[in-house]
Formats: structure tokens, sequence, C-alpha cells
């Protein structure tokens, strides 16, 4: 039989045990008790409820870094993104090969502004395990960069990985759209609507693109379908607007820009497409009253004063009519279209010389943009230019006008255009030639995936930064062909 003292040391250690077993339930229980009430406030918005029973559970945990990843992630609800990245980065050395955790610091340094070390992040977790997201704010950051070939190279490796993924495809589909290259953009658009035909994000961008290429038909029958997913989207509204306005029905384009701008007040997009109708209808004041309202919202843009300055000559008033136009002028260093308009009315003032200086700068932006490219001008463009050019007696034929094959009507031409600069002033000063360029297409790169908000997320899923704004596929203003004074 073992002697007392053996059965006492034995009783000893079961007690010390069954007490520490009793410690760690209790903990247990305590650490449960926090963990499930705090995943329910956060789920319900109580975000700062949330935080304090997270720092409870790591305060009774300090080595489970899934704690820290919670009061991280309460954190970055929070905007309190800077300190989630300091909790983060002691969650990383408890966990080195978390993926979440590399993902999320990622996402905290966009907010931060601190794009290298996003990288640097983003790059380990597509390391540790490729995932759409962390590509998707991997091409974030070189949007927010501009450095679209970046984008699209990074977004091409995600459609690689994900080939099914129809957010990635239509992101790429905008990207190409955006440089001009519509093969590639039809493409992946296409390719999107294969995987998913009601994605009314692809719709619209591949009706934005028949849009601009002039089909407004078939753009408006793509519109249809986007309408009944998303009735309130501004872009949809603004696009079917300036279909309206490219097939010239204007009372029904100004009807839907109205409704996009109710729908997104501070868009000078919509405001500017306004204000451009307006001025085709020869609606001077509204037209001031909106162009004034883009230039609030925009006011880096020459074009918009350019437009601006037409409007208040039609209204008389030719002082701040020149001050906005030498403002274009300032901000303006491509478009021959605002100083051939400053010129105009310039020599409608009687101020030959400063008509002469404007001219010049003219034809200068005009030959740089012949040996950039091969643009055609606008008929009544040349025309204006032409009867300008003779009323300054600086020539009959301009730098870009194309030779005529008829001498007779060359020379018949001319000499009406130099009877009328005579007879009258350049110019009609009481209506605006007509829009001839295509309607807009309401073109804006999507925020990092292309597509509206994000659902929130349940808790243990990665962080993902919310859109500032809802966005679109599709979003531009009209481009104007030519504006007379």
């Amino acid at each position: 039989m073992p002697s007392m003292s053996k059965v006492r040391h034995i009783s000893s250690l079961l007690a010390r045990g069954m007490h520490t077993l009793s410690r760690f339930w209790k903990k247990s229980k305590q650490l449960m008790k926090c963990l499930y009430p705090t995943l329910i406030f956060r789920l319900e918005g109580n975000i700062q409820e949330s935080l304090e029973l997270f720092q409870t559970c790591a305060i009774l945990s300090p080595q489970c870094a899934d704690n820290l990843k919670q009061v991280a992630r309460s954190l970055f609800l929070l905007g309190k993104h800077k300190a989630a990245t300091e909790v983060y980065n002691e969650a990383a050395k408890l966990n080195q090969k978390d993926w979440e955790i590399c993902h999320n610091l990622g996402v905290c340094y966009i907010y931060l502004k601190q794009f290298n070390k996003a990288q640097d992040q983003l790059h380990s977790a597509l390391h540790l395990n490729k995932h759409d997201l962390t590509y998707i704010m991997l091409g974030k950051i070189h949007l927010l960069e501009g450095d679209l070939d970046k984008a699209i190279e990074i977004y091409k490796q995600a459609v690689e990985f994900s080939p099914e993924n129809t957010e990635l495809l239509t992101t790429l589909g905008l990207l190409y759209l955006q440089l001009g290259i519509y093969q590639k953009a039809f493409e992946h658009l296409g390719n999107a609507l294969t995987y998913d035909p009601t994605n009314y994000k692809a719709i619209l961008a591949a009706g934005s693109m028949m849009q601009t290429h002039g089909d407004f038909d078939v753009a408006l029958t793509k519109y249809r379908v986007v309408a009944c997913a998303v009735p309130e989207s501004p872009p949809l509204w603004n696009n079917i607007g300036m279909c309206f306005f490219g097939k010239k029905k204007y009372v029904a384009a100004i009807s839907c820009l109205k409704r996009a701008s109710y729908l997104a007040p501070f868009d000078w997009k919509i405001l500017y497409n306004l204000g451009l109708v307006h001025l085709t209808m020869q609606q001077y004041a509204s037209a001031f009253h909106f162009l004034s309202a883009a230039i609030n919202f925009q006011p880096k843009m020459g074009e918009l004063y350019m437009l601006l300055a037409v409007a208040l000559t039609n209204l008389e008033d030719t002082e701040n009519a020149k001050r906005a136009y030498a403002e274009a002028v300032r901000l303006d260093k491509c478009n021959p279209l605002v100083n051939l308009n400053y010129a105009v009315l310039l020599y409608n003032q009687g101020e030959k010389q400063g008509a002469l200086a404007q001219y010049q700068e003219m034809e200068k932006k005009v030959n740089l943009l012949k040996d950039s490219s091969s643009l055609e001008f606008d008929s009544e463009m040349v025309e204006m230019a032409q009867k300008l050019g003779a009323a300054l007696h600086i020539g009959e034929a301009l730098v870009w006008t194309k030779p005529v094959k008829d001498p007779k009507s060359k020379h018949r031409t001319t000499s009406t255009s130099k009877a009328a600069s005579f007879q009258q002033p350049l110019g009609s000063n009481q209506a605006l030639g007509q829009a001839m360029s295509s309607a807009a297409a309401h073109r804006k790169l999507p925020s990092g995936a292309g597509g509206t908000s994000q659902p929130t997320k349940p808790p243990p899923l990665p962080l993902e930064p919310e859109p500032a704004v809802e966005t679109s596929p599709a979003e531009a203003p009209a481009q104007i062909s030519e504006k007379q004074e």
C-alpha cells in the first residue's frame, strides 16, 4: 500500500490540476462571452462596443493573432487606419504567414496614401495565397497613381487566375475603353456578359462604347436593360440624355440630364452636358447657370470657360466673355477652337491685333495636332477660320485645309467668305452652331474593381475600402466639335 505521504502528494497534484483546469475553463468562458457578442455588435454597426470587447479578448489571450486581427478590423472600420496598421503589425509578429494580415495591412496603407508599403504588403499576400480581392486592391493602387499600363497588367494577371470573375473582366474592359483600345474592351466586356448576362456595369459600358461610335439606338436598347437593374443610376441617365442629344431630341435630353443631376448634384460632367444642350437650344441664361456650376467643381478645365464665354457673348456681356476666354486660353494648351472663338470675339469688337495673336496661336495648335495625329477638323470650324483669315488679310488657305480638286469651287468659296466677312460680323452672335460630335459617354474608372460599393463583409473576411462614390462603368462629358461666336 502507498504511504500516506505519497497519497498526499498525489492529492496535491490533482488539486493543482483541477485548479488550473478550472481557471482555464473560466478564461475560455470569458473569451466566449466576449467573442460572440462582439461579432454581433460589429455586424449591427456598434463598432466602438465591439472594439472594447475585442480588446478584452486580446488581453485575456495576448498570444492569439486572431484577436489582434479583430481589434485591427474594428479600428479600420472606425477610420483609425494608423492604429489599425500598428495592431496588424503586432499580429504579423505572431503569425508571419497569414494572407489576411498582409492583405489588410496593404489596404490600410492605401488609406494612409503610403502606396509603396501597400504594394509590398499586397505582393506578400499574393505570394502566400492568390486571391481576387488582392489583385483588385493592387490594381487600385496603380489607378490612384495614374499608371493605367501597370493597372492593366495586374488585371490581366487577375483574369488569368480567375477567368470567370465578371468584376475583373468588366474593369479590364473599362481600362481598355479608356485607352481607346475598343477591340480588347469589347472582348472583355463580352466575356463578362457571357458569364453574367445581367451584369449591368458591363452592359452600361458596352452601351457607352456603342454611343461613342454614334449607334444611339443600339445604345438606348442596352440602357433599357440597365434601367431595370439600377433605375437610380446617375451615369445611366446622363448617357441616355446624351443619346437623345446625339439624335437631336433636345427636350428629352434635358429631361434625362436633369434627372441625372438630381441624383448626382455635384457631378460636374452632368452639369457640363446640361450647359452644352442649353447652348445648342440657344437658352443662354440656363447654359450660363449650369456651366458656372460645373466650373465650381472643375475649375481647371479650359473648355468649360470657353463654353461659358460663348453663353456670355450671346448674353451681350462682352467684358466677362473676354475674361472667360482669357482663362480658357491659359488653361487649354491643345484645343485650337478656344483661340478661334476668342479671335472671332476680338475681331467683332474691333481688336484686330488681339484677334491676329489668337489666330496665330490657333495655327500653332493645329500644326501640333496635325503632326501628332491624323485628326480631321470639323468643316464648320475650317470655314469660320477661313473667313477670319481672309478678314485679317492673313491668307486664303489655312494650314489644315485640304486641297480642293475643283479650282473654281475653291475660288467661289473664298470669295464668298470674303464678302461675308466684310458685310457682317463673323459668327452669328444670335445662334450657337450645332454640336456635330457624337454624344457623351459618362465614363469614370471604377474604384478599384469597377463596381458599386461592396456589401459588408463578415468579420473573418479581409478588409476592403468602401468606395467614396458610387462607381460606374462609363463617365465622360460630351465632346463639342465647335462653337461659334
